[in-house]
């Protein structure tokens, strides 16, 4: 799945798509499982090739935010840790059994110094990346919360039957209820 969606960017050659893919190391991670903890660097870059993961921060009083949820098929990362190399405020969790694959950020530096492509590959992802999160971003400040669930739904269709409806309420910046009334 990682070959198909590099391919989709960027036509790399069989070589060198090959080698690329020689720099993940592919890991089997249990639901529940805390891939970085606020306040840790993040040292690698995930491929979610199975399964569905979430960054999240921790409010004053303790209750945590979902931030953003990675699925099938995507990238996941604490993005400002693992590039500038500073502790993240998000924490990484697993949210059932997964399939990732994982790259370091020195191993992602010499296939940059190497492959013109993985540079430009890097750029098309995070601009991909940029547009979900300004959408995101405008469907918080200008959509009621039954838009902002039917734009999750169509952004992550089975997201509702996968994780806690508590992490979709707080996604949506809405309670609990509200998310209760709205799935009626």
């Amino acid at each position: 799945m990682i070959r198909d969606y590099l391919l989709e960017f960027i036509p790399f050659s069989d070589e060198e798509l090959n080698d690329i893919l020689s720099h993940f190391e592919k890991e089997c991670v249990q639901k529940n499982d805390v891939l970085i903890v606020g306040g840790q660097i993040c040292k690698k870059l995930y491929f979610v090739e199975q399964g569905i993961g979430r960054s999240y921060y921790l409010k004053q009083d303790g209750k945590d935010i979902t931030q953003w949820f990675f699925g099938d098929g995507k990238f996941m990362t604490s993005a400002d840790s693992f590039f500038q190399h500073t502790p993240s405020i998000y924490y990484l969790e697993i949210l059932e059994d997964s399939v990732l694959h994982s790259i370091s950020k020195e191993k992602l530096d010499i296939l940059l110094g190497k492959y013109h492509k993985v540079e430009k590959l890097i750029r098309l992802v995070f601009l991909e990346i940029l547009t979900q999160v300004f959408h995101k971003l405008n469907a918080i400040q200008f959509h009621t919360a039954k838009e902002r669930y039917d734009y999750m739904l169509a952004e992550l269709p089975d997201i509702s039957y996968r994780i806690p409806l508590g992490h979709i309420a707080s996604y949506l910046g809405i309670t609990q209820e509200t998310l209760s009334r709205i799935r009626k």
